[in-house]
């Protein structure tokens, strides 16, 4: 399966991108550190971002499979970057979960599918990849 999105260089250091079958449209901009602006998302965050959104969504769909309800979470992303060369070196993902009754073995189906998400498995190895469940 595939899905197709079109970049567009704005200038600036700007980005536009588009989910070609949902229209829907984000910008990126270079980061401060890095001769941007930082008026949006750096592309480095949005590889962040997704890591969490992609463990939650696995972990969405794992709750729904084993017939229990998936709690709401928040969470804090941090992003560590390199200097040389420059590039992501560890991302922090600490995650949050209102009030629940989740059992432990729910807890760890939910911490083994998100550790496993494909945006995980699709980061290169060198990244460290630091996850913190507050069940």
């Amino acid at each position: 399966m595939s899905h197709s999105i079109k970049n567009n260089y704005v200038g600036n250091l700007r980005t536009s991108s588009t989910h070609l079958q949902s229209g829907d449209t984000i910008i990126t901009d270079a980061p401060t550190d890095n001769n941007g602006k930082g008026e949006a998302f750096s592309p480095t965050d949005l590889v962040s971002s997704a890591l969490c959104s992609c463990m939650t969504t696995v972990m969405g769909i794992c709750a729904a499979k084993g017939n229990f309800q998936m709690p709401n979470s928040s969470a804090k992303v941090t992003k560590v970057m390199s200097a040389e060369p420059r590039k992501i070196s560890e991302i922090i993902v600490e995650l949050s979960f209102e009030d629940n009754e989740l059992t432990d073995s729910q807890k760890r189906k939910l911490t083994e599918v998100a550790e496993n998400c494909p945006v995980a498995k699709s980061l290169n190895p060198d990244i460290k990849q630091t996850i913190k469940f507050k069940f």
